[in-house]
């Protein structure tokens, strides 16, 4: 992006950030399922988002400070020399690990046993093991939809285009064959999702959650509510851009506060009334940004409409990720794909979100701009539409600026209604999670985050967490193997390892 010299260059640049970046969350969830126990991962797994509380406000004084002494490149070049300094640390301490485990014969190097395996065999052996099929009905039934969202708006047909209704049909039907698919073992003998996954009802409804809490975001609020505050309220940028990234601000704070009290519980953590809380949190948000679509709207009102949003937000995230990973089981080599399963749905919400007011907003600002303005600058409407700086140029008051005003208020109503009616799904499956304890899934065996829940996971127990390992709201946390009854003797031993004393104080350092 730094170096794009045109908007395909910089486009193509996009489509790799966003596979970057995506990924990259996504494996950082996972390893941090992996690294801590139930009790501790609702805050690791929401450590990650804390530095929003301060970029969200400092970020715009850096882009300033790097435009007024540099160029816009510097702003993208800079991460390209930040992100491998930060990632290094975790880098080396994935190799060294790893290595050391190569040593003591935890980790066996893999054998190449289809050297000699003919080509044809070698096709159809990773034909069936990557789910080629299950993942082309996912991702062609996505694209199918998505693209027509996103370009409806300039067919001169709009939604009576047959064509992209046609596609809209087809993606519909190929997302709805997908599970059917991944559920036959004869057609899937290896599913992009397990079987056991499919099955549960916790997992299909906050997948369902995050789908619909993402959309809704990217109906009401982005990117269209900033270019409303600016143009059809008149704030300055000084005041509509701290108003959307209160959002960022209060869902941090929101997801470490329940992360927190999840860690406080007396009892083994449930993470359905965080859920069922922030779902209604997030409706009561939606409805007060209904109301204030009006020029009467107060700052304090569209402050606090933003901080209820993030709120409920930052519970649903929190509480539903760990539900969907709860909802594995025993089964902990599931943790990895239920939690990308959850991610990937979530990043579908925001790009159904994000399509579905791109076409109704690029639907219907230009046709109410050309039917509001005065005959004499009806023929600006495209150039109006194109640009907030264009738009913000006309005096406050003035024909045509109110003529504007309501062509963006009437639109940004539409897409409010939207997200409305999109709550009552949100609020139907937020039901629907059940109300597991998040301690009930198990654990991976070796180092991990609170050793003392871990007895408790093994054995199903929630009475036997050690109640020593609990004071206190962030210490102490210590890094020790965990321990079962496995063994016929009736003497612990490490959950799946059978290492000798030597070896764990050698993994221990």
């Amino acid at each position: 992006m730094a170096a794009s010299k045109n908007v395909e260059t910089y486009a193509s640049a996009q489509i790799f950030y966003s596979a970057g970046s995506t990924g990259l969350q996504i494996l950082q969830q996972v390893f941090i399922a992996d690294t801590s126990n139930f009790l501790n991962r609702a805050l690791f797994s929401s450590l990650p988002d804390s530095p929003f509380l301060v970029t969200v406000w400092i970020g715009p004084v850096i882009a300033s400070a790097i435009l007024a002494n540099s160029t816009w490149r510097w702003g993208y070049g800079i991460w390209a020399m930040i992100l491998p300094v930060a990632f290094f640390p975790l880098a080396l301490s994935l190799f060294l690990n790893g290595r050391k485990a190569e040593r003591m014969g935890l980790l066996k190097k893999r054998r190449h046993a289809h050297d000699d395996e003919p080509a044809s065999a070698t096709i159809k052996r990773f034909f069936f093991e990557l789910d080629v099929v299950g993942t082309f009905l996912f991702s062609a039934g996505l694209s199918l939809i998505l693209i027509p969202l996103t370009l409806i708006s300039r067919s001169p047909d709009g939604w009576h285009d047959q064509t992209y209704l046609a596609m809209i049909a087809t993606g519909i039907f190929l997302l709805v064959l997908f599970p059917f698919w991944e559920s036959r073992p004869s057609l899937a003998p290896h599913p992009l999702l397990p079987l056991d996954l499919l099955r549960s009802r916790t997992f299909c409804a906050g997948c369902a959650l995050g789908f619909f809490w993402f959309m809704i975001f990217y109906i009401a609020v982005q990117p269209y509510f900033y270019s409303y505050l600016l143009v059809s309220l008149n704030l300055p940028v000084s005041q509509a851009g701290p108003i959307t990234q209160t959002f960022s601000f209060a869902s941090t704070i929101a997801a470490i506060a329940a992360s927190l009290l999840i860690r406080r519980a007396r009892t083994a953590p449930r993470p359905r009334p965080y859920i069922l809380f922030g779902a209604s949190l997030y409706t009561l948000a939606v409805l007060i940004l209904l109301r204030t679509r009006t020029r009467s709207a107060s700052l304090a009102t569209l402050f606090a409409a933003q901080a209820t949003l993030g709120a409920g937000a930052g519970l649903m995230h929190v509480a539903t990720q760990l539900a969907v990973q709860a909802s594995c089981g025993s089964h902990h080599a599931h943790v990895g794909v239920a939690t990308a399963a959850f991610l990937t749905i979530v990043e579908v919400g925001a790009a159904v979100g994000s399509a579905l007011s791109g076409a109704v907003w690029g639907r219907l600002v230009p046709a109410k701009l050309v039917e509001y303005l005065p005959e004499a600058i009806k023929k600006e409407a495209p150039k109006i539409y194109a640009s907030v700086v264009v738009a913000r140029s006309y005096a406050w008051g003035s024909v045509e600026r109110e003529a504007i005003a309501r062509a963006y208020q009437e639109t940004i109503t539409v897409l409010l209604w939207i997200a409305a009616c999109m709550c009552i799904p949100l609020l139907l499956v937020a039901l629907a999670v059940e109300d597991e304890r998040a301690d009930e899934c198990g654990e991976v065996a070796g180092l991990v985050v609170g050793g003392g829940s871990n007895i408790a996971a093994s054995q199903g127990s929630a009475e036997s967490v050690e109640v020593s390992e609990r004071k206190g709201w962030l210490v102490p946390w210590t890094w020790r193997l965990r321990w079962d009854r496995g063994d016929q003797n009736g003497s612990k031993k490490p959950a799946g390892s059978g290492m000798s004393g030597s070896e764990r104080e050698q993994l221990l350092g």
